[in-house]
């Protein structure tokens, strides 16, 4: 697989720079990443490797807030084996021994230390595992030593709780030490976070999953995190495989995307190896990409 580019797309939403940063490419099972929708139909869109993968980003968004920078999801970080990496056909190495987040955060012009905020949208492997690194002693430390972390409450429970379908995509190292030092804040139900940020629950893909809404100078971005990981799941019932309760992601995907549609958002899509940003329309039948 080539790594998905550019590593960084800046755009301008109202009165703040937005950076979406293309943080790594894996290579997931397109049966997996489509659920009950067959490969005739999804891979007239995406086409498959011989092994059945489709090509997947980890896109991460910079938002140069009047608090601080913000960023919403971290990727998978540095902390997994070769092994993984292999499994899930991770590539989200770096220059000089960065990962490619911090190479796309170095790029807008800022270094992890600028970083003031961590939204994550839930704690899975690929959306968190960047909120902490293994440094070259072998410790496991934050990568954002000067941010506040948010995450829903029910989400770390979840997390904390795995079950044999659950378990393979949680990783306590990617939060437990920030939890330790108090700089997670956990919170339930859908809130502002700083002026114009908020996260709004979009449940199904986890039980307490949450999108980020950013408004600013009366424009609307969503980043959707993985309630539509792609451009290719807009249409309603294309749903993930992983998803552990698809008929919620269902009522969650119509109400987000009816908004989207109504108000004009523009749509940040966290795993579109090419797509990272768009607009939604409806045919009559299902939406899709706005030409």
């Amino acid at each position: 697989m080539s790594f998905p580019h550019p590593l960084l797309d800046t755009r301008t939403l109202g009165r703040w720079r937005i950076h979406a940063i293309q943080a790594g490419g894996q290579q997931l099972d397109g049966g997996a990443m489509f659920g009950v929708v067959p490969k005739t139909l999804w891979e007239r869109r995406l086409a498959s490797d011989a092994k059945n993968r489709i090509p997947l980003g980890m896109r991460c968004l910079l938002v140069e807030h009047d608090d601080g920078l913000v960023l919403i999801d971290t990727g998978l970080g540095n902390k997994e084996n070769p092994k993984f990496h292999e499994i899930y056909g991770v590539e989200n190495d770096g220059t000089e021994g960065r990962t490619a987040l911090e190479d796309g955060i170095r790029e807008a012009g800022f270094t992890p230390d600028d970083v003031r905020l961590v939204i994550n949208t839930h704690l899975h492997f690929d959306h968190a595992g960047g909120n902490t690194w293994r440094n070259p002693a072998g410790d496991v430390q934050s990568t954002f030593p000067n941010a506040r972390f948010v995450v829903q409450a029910g989400e770390r429970a979840y997390a904390e709780h795995p079950n044999e379908r659950t378990s393979a995509s949680y990783f306590p190292a990617n939060w437990a030490s920030i939890v330790a030092a108090d700089r997670f804040d956990f919170i339930t139900g859908d809130r502002e976070i700083v002026p114009g940020i908020s996260v709004r629950l979009t449940p199904g893909h986890t039980p307490h999953h949450q999108s980020v809404i950013l408004q600013s100078g009366g424009e609307t971005a969503c980043f959707l995190g993985d309630v539509v990981p792609t451009s290719h799941h807009l249409p309603l019932p294309w749903i993930m495989g992983y998803d552990v309760e698809p008929l919620v992601t269902l009522e969650s995907k119509r109400a987000l995307l009816a908004d989207a549609l109504r108000d004009d958002w523009l749509l940040i899509f966290e795993h579109d190896a090419s797509v990272g940003f768009g607009r939604v329309m409806h045919d009559g039948k299902s939406y899709q990409l706005a030409e």
